[in-house]
C-alpha cells in the first residue's frame, strides 16, 4: 500500500491530500529513510511523523484497503510520541 493512502486509511491523517504534501516536505520517514507518497508500506515497517511541535514513531500492524473508522487503531501501535520545542 502507498504510504499517503495507509496515513489517511488508518487515519493518522485526516486527508490524503495532506498526507501527500507532509510526505513530500520530508516529514516522514519510513524504517529511518525520508518517504515519497509512493513509498511502498507492509506490516513491519516503522513510521516517523513530524507534525508540527509533535513527532511520533508508529509501527504498521496490517495495511487494508479500506477499513471502518472504529478499526482504524488496529492498523498500527504507537511506539514513541514526544514533543518538539
Amino acid at each position: 500500500m502507498r504510504l499517503d493512502k495507509f496515513l489517511k486509511v488508518s487515519r493518522v491523517i485526516k486527508r490524503r491530500t495532506l498526507a501527500k504534501e507532509v510526505c513530500e516536505s520530508g516529514r516522514v520517514a519510513v524504517n529511518g529513510r525520508v518517504a515519497k507518497p509512493s513509498t511502498e508500506i507492509k506490516p513491519g515497517d516503522t513510521l516517523e511523523l513530524d507534525f508540527g511541535t509533535k513527532r511520533i514513531k508508529i509501527e504498521v500492524l496490517d495495511t487494508p484497503n479500506t477499513i471502518r473508522a472504529d478499526q482504524a487503531k488496529n492498523l498500527y501501535r504507537v511506539i514513541e510520541e514526544t514533543r518538539i520545542s
